[in-house]
């Protein structure tokens, strides 16, 4: 398929399946001969890693939050430069685990830390690089942090810190991802992200084709 490359960026509350259906995607994409690469936020590369490593672990009072504001939005910049420009420059898609959706959502509506300045944040320091397409698994916070913690206690990975925040933290979450597909429904689609979890990637493929064919 002659198409061009593509930034695709997979969104919701903790235990909605993201890593699985970003795998599922890239798959899909790769074998109807559409090139791409998945990857991850914070993290994709060296330098995000270690600052994954910083926000998602220990005390949900480690860092103020417009530390943990800052240090998303650094992991952000290396990630861009560093991977998904010179993705898309060769002409492979992205499809990340992860995008400024999700410091709106957690940083923005999660702790409070006012939209605009988060908005002006990321025009200033990343260059106001946006997703094509946000796919924004929709999913009851309480069963997410059910499956969250069931995963990271099964891994014994030290990645839980946002998972220790209550139910109300994780629904005003949910709320925000919501608010964002509706103020830009171009950029967005919502799938339902109950049930099975092949209903759910082939909910999610389902979308992605619709949404390339509205645009061809």
């Amino acid at each position: 398929m002659d198409e061009p490359a593509r930034f695709y960026a997979i969104e919701g509350v903790d235990g909605c399946g993201k890593t699985s259906v970003v795998s599922h995607l890239v798959e899909h994409l790769n074998s109807t001969g559409r090139p791409a690469i998945m990857t991850r936020e914070p993290g994709g590369t060296p330098q995000g890693e270690k600052i994954r490593s910083l926000i998602l672990s220990g005390a949900d009072d480690a860092w103020d939050q417009h530390s943990e504001l800052l240090l998303m939005t650094a992991a952000r910049v290396e990630h861009v430069r560093r991977v998904i420009l010179p993705a898309l420059a060769s002409g492979s898609s992205v499809v990340s685990d992860r995008y400024v959706g999700s410091t709106i959502a957690y940083q923005g509506a999660g702790r409070g830390v006012p939209e605009d300045f988060i908005r002006l944040l990321h025009r200033v320091a990343v260059g106001d690089i946006w997703p094509d397409l946000v796919i924004v698994l929709d999913l009851d916070p309480r069963i997410g942090l059910a499956r969250s913690k069931g995963r990271l206690s099964a891994s014994a990975v030290d990645e839980g810190r946002f998972e220790t925040l209550d139910l109300e933290f994780h629904r005003r979450i949910r709320q925000s991802y919501l608010d964002q597909a509706s103020a830009d429904p171009q950029r967005h689609v919502v799938v339902d992200a109950t049930g099975d979890p092949e209903q759910v990637r082939r909910r999610v493929i389902d979308a992605v084709e619709d949404w390339h064919r509205r645009r061809s």
